[in-house]
């Protein structure tokens, strides 16, 4: 993968040539990027610079071989780490070993694709991934040989807040001081889940949501759309590259995520003095609660987003909503003045805590009705008037 393949991020390419050119690469780097921004394909690209000892940004003058087995994600100096489960095929311990496979497939297909588009590459919507002690044995191991074709080795660990806390533990002595010719490069959305003293071992760089007009010209130029179509997408896409991918392509889950979202919201309404409705929530956490964990966590993403914007809509921020909802009689002018500097910060923490427990294996039909019912109460709730 060359850097011209890569969407935007022109600053940070140029701070990654400089690192490379002046001889001064960082052994151990943490890419913080928002969903859709294009961290590991940049993560690529500048491995396959390193090792292909590439010039001017590209191929020019550099390893044709070399290039050659990027082009496959097979070279032998290469190596992935990335969250994994038990799947049909992998019945326990599972390594990224194990399913790089599938793991060059789904670059191919998708390579700004998130952790949910991965595991519903794997079949597997219903489970969480990890990276656990397994697997930074493997790493370990891996960096601890001589690289295969004499120069650099590079790791590239996506997903890298999914390490639990003995795989982090484990790598720590390695990321502090790894073997010569080593270097390792860590991808992350998140780096508020991510330990201290990992943190404080990576030289971090952070990448920015894609402008809407680099998302215009990439969907001009590699899905053939014409120039209204495509602004119109990268501004609903909201800086994320595969989520513009998914609505031009019509496979985005958020049709599923709205008609979740507004039958929950409609019901939350319904249930204030009404204690038969606390039924139909009832109903409503146990469709979402067989969903799986991956699926829950985005829904509960995408209720953030949507709660965002009509926030922005009620203070007339017209200019930044970018969510235009297709449920029939739901419009969202309307629903916009529920949310409010009086209850947004509440509904922010209980959604976070709501992902938090998910994400921890907690018993997703409670943890939905719990949500449910404190919902019912925020959304009446007023807001206070500055005397």
């Amino acid at each position: 993968m060359l850097f011209k393949d890569i969407i935007g991020q022109e600053a940070i390419k140029k701070q990654l040539f400089a690192s490379v050119e002046r001889g001064r690469i960082p052994h151990a780097q943490l890419f913080v990027a928002p969903k859709g921004a294009g961290a590991l394909p940049l993560a690529i690209a500048y491995a396959q610079y390193i090792l292909c000892q590439n010039k001017q940004g590209e191929n020019e003058h550099g390893n044709h071989a070399c290039n050659l087995k990027f082009k496959n994600l097979a070279h032998p100096d290469l190596h992935f780490a990335f969250p994994v489960t038990t799947t049909p095929k992998v019945k326990k311990n599972p390594t990224s070993d194990l399913f790089l496979t599938e793991w060059r497939e789904f670059i191919a297909a998708n390579p700004y694709g998130d952790e949910l588009s991965w595991f519903s590459h794997l079949g597997v919507e219903n489970k969480q991934g990890l990276l656990g002690v397994d697997e930074a044995e493997a790493i370990v191991k891996k960096l601890s040989l001589k690289a295969y074709e004499g120069g650099f080795k590079i790791m590239i660990i996506w997903m890298a807040e999914r390490m639990n806390a003995s795989a982090a533990n484990k790598l720590l002595k390695l990321i502090e001081e790894p073997p010569s010719n080593t270097i390792l490069l860590l991808i992350c959305e998140n780096e508020e889940q991510i330990i201290n003293t990992i943190l404080s071992r990576c030289q971090k760089i952070t990448l920015n949501k894609l402008s809407e007009n680099a998302i215009v010209e990439a969907l001009i130029q590699r899905e053939n759309l014409d120039e209204l179509e495509a602004r119109k997408i990268a501004h609903e896409a909201d800086g994320n590259w595969n989520k513009a991918i998914q609505i031009s392509r019509h496979t985005t889950k958020d049709q599923q995520f709205e008609e979740w979202f507004i039958t929950w919201i409609r019901t939350a309404f319904k249930a204030k003095g009404n204690a038969s409705v606390i039924r139909d929530l009832v109903t409503w956490s146990e469709g979402i609660a067989g969903a799986g964990r991956e699926v829950q966590k985005s829904f509960l993403n995408y209720c953030i987003q949507f709660f965002r914007q009509a926030l922005l809509l009620n203070y007339k921020a017209e200019e930044l909503v970018f969510l235009a909802p297709k449920s029939p009689n739901f419009d969202l002018r309307k629903f916009a003045p529920f949310v409010h500097g009086g209850n947004i910060m509440q509904i922010y923490d209980e959604l976070n805590d709501a992902m938090y427990h998910i994400e921890r294996n907690g018993n997703a039909k409670i943890i939905l009705l719990d949500l449910s019912i404190k919902l019912t109460r925020l959304l009446h709730q007023k807001e206070a008037v500055l005397k």
